[in-house]
């Protein structure tokens, strides 16, 4: 027992794996504890938060188990400073990384159990989309400051090396600003919610119905039935005219009459055109009928009216229409064309 191994005896080895062995087998049974028993206890309860707990928790724990066993095991083990130092300096990593992993773990899991379906009963197209990226970008931050903690408690320079990155960063900010300016853009669609996926929006002399909203561009289905992408820093510096918000719709048309039109036939066309406005179901009652003026070869009857959120915007106008030519033709109301008049003056 008293012969050396690397500058320890068989009877500190075996110590050492004795440690280690017994880790190995707590972190087991704690493992079957965490399956059997504890989530079961979990699932009878009616919050989440426990069962999201332990289902985190769990291999987290399992492996710290591992990491305190191995290192007490090592502490029974004597190596040169030089050793001793670089294996510190290991283990503290090793915490650090795990504390890190079952943070990100727990965040994870609470956006993906509370935060997307609270966003999602809100009716938030967007919100499933956008939960990937929320939840990616949490996770690459912990991560970052789990690395750096590290990396600090290994000894090494953090602030020079942050320095570095800085200065690395600033080169790649100008080489990638019109990405970081789109993917703002994209954050402040988020925030903002000037539009959701499936709203007719129309920006810089494109209308069409949103169809996907990514971190970097927004695809739209133009009217034309074309795909269009928009850089999402458009969003920031230009009007959006979200259609789909607007509680009617506003049709104007104007209806020429012929000059032999008297003034009591004028006042029945303006009576008829707003009679029948005001029977179509899906326009609201404040409908505008007038004697608009004198034209080159009509006299001009406008009409202003609403149609509501819910009609069909091309069949309504339809039916107004259809029904104005027929009630004209029925009445005898002459609609004008263009005509000219010729006077010829015989000379002498």
């Amino acid at each position: 027992m008293n012969f050396t191994f690397l500058g320890n005896t068989i009877e500190n080895w075996g110590i050492a794996a004795l440690y280690i062995l017994g880790a190995l087998l707590f972190a087991k049974g704690l493992y079957w504890m965490f399956n059997k028993q504890f989530k079961n206890l979990a699932k009878k309860t009616r919050g989440k938060l426990d069962d999201i707990m332990v289902d985190m928790l769990e291999e987290p724990i399992v492996l710290a188990v591992m990491i305190i066993g191995i290192w007490w095991g090592y502490d029974h083990l004597e190596f040169s400073e030089r050793i001793q130092s670089f294996s510190t300096k290991i283990f503290s990593v090793l915490v650090v990384i795990n504390l890190t992993w079952l943070v990100v773990r727990l965040v994870d899991a609470i956006i993906v159990e509370y935060l997307i379906p609270l966003a999602q009963r809100k009716a938030e197209n967007t919100a499933e989309q956008f939960g990937s990226i929320i939840r990616k970008s949490i996770r690459t931050i912990l991560w970052i400051l789990g690395i750096i903690i590290a990396l600090s408690n290994a000894g090494y320079n953090v602030g020079a090396l942050l320095a570095g990155v800085g200065i690395g960063g600033i080169a790649m900010a100008m080489a990638a600003k019109d990405f970081v300016a789109n993917m703002f853009g994209g954050i402040t669609v988020f925030i903002d919610k000037p539009f959701i996926v499936g709203d007719r929006i129309q920006i810089d002399g494109f209308d069409g119905t949103v169809i996907e909203i990514g971190i970097r561009s927004t695809r739209l289905r133009t009217l034309a039935g074309r795909i269009v992408t928009v850089p999402n820093n458009k969003f920031t510096d230009s009007y959006v005219e979200n259609v789909t918000l607007e509680p009617t719709r506003k049709i104007t048309a104007t209806f020429g009459l012929t000059y032999d039109t008297n003034a009591d036939r004028i006042e029945e066309a303006v009576a008829l055109i707003k009679e029948i406005v005001l029977r179509e179901p899906d326009v609201l009652d404040d409908a505008h009928a007038w004697f608009s003026g004198f034209g080159d070869f009509s006299l001009n009857v406008s009409l202003i009216y609403y149609v509501r959120k819910e009609g069909d915007l091309f069949e309504v106008p339809n039916r107004i229409n259809l029904s104005v030519l027929r009630e004209f033709e029925s009445k005898g109301l002459e609609f004008a064309f263009p005509t000219q008049t010729i006077y010829h003056k015989p000379m002498n």
